[in-house]
């Protein structure tokens, strides 16, 4: 009987697997109505530049005078900075879930996000993922972001995990199916249960339920 290869390296996304998204389209509109700006001005505007961020050749400051400083305002940076910043907000049972797993299973967990550099450094700050994570391979680090296929092959690359030993745990069906092309088994997660459920089947299993909260 064949047996599926041992797993002993998870891929994660940050921003809707493990926090929040970092600057998602209801955040900027949040913004919006905050700091009373033209959203459909600011998403035209965001749109244009947001990938350059993600990429790491624009810092944050440069994103902020083009998307929302590009006119006087009667707010300052910072204050936008810290409004942008706290959107994030964590998914505690995820965050724990992979913990008990690395612990477990004795497995190496790497991010594989798109992220500006600034709010990259403070979400892996303020939510303490350098305690989980081994290594980041984040847009803004590696100057490619998905769907470009070759963040995934740096992945591997850094890993040194052959595809067939990752499981990729992601919430964008199209970065799944772009893994999935690379032979990196992959999970869509849409919530806690059923990706806890499919990592068993993985050979992942936590044994423990949903809302502990230990690590």
């Amino acid at each position: 009987m064949n047996h599926p290869p041992e797993t002993t390296t998870l891929f994660l996304d940050i921003g809707g697997v493990l926090l929040t998204d970092g600057w998602s389209h209801q955040s900027r509109a949040r913004a919006a109505m905050h700091f009373n700006l033209e959203l459909a001005e600011m998403e035209d505007r965001h749109h244009v530049i947001f990938a350059t961020y993600e990429e790491g050749k624009l810092t944050l400051g440069e994103y902020l005078d083009r998307v929302v400083f590009h006119r006087k305002r009667p707010f300052t940076r910072a204050q936008f900075r810290r409004f942008m910043f706290a959107q994030s907000q964590a998914y505690p049972e995820m965050i724990a879930l992979v913990a008990r797993l690395k612990v477990k299973h004795g497995l190496k967990i790497a991010v594989v996000s798109n992220e500006g550099r600034e709010l990259n450094a403070y979400r892996i700050r303020a939510f303490k993922l350098d305690r989980l994570v081994d290594f980041f391979i984040s847009s803004c680090f590696v100057h490619a972001r998905k769907p470009d296929a070759s963040i995934f092959r740096l992945a591997l690359d850094i890993a040194q995990t052959p595809p067939r030993r990752v499981i990729y745990i992601e919430n964008t069906p199209m970065f799944v199916q772009i893994a999935e092309g690379l032979g990196i088994p992959s999970i869509l997660h849409t919530e806690y249960g059923s990706t806890c459920a499919q990592l068993a089947s993985f050979g992942l299993q936590d044994g423990e339920g949903p809302g502990h909260e230990g690590t």
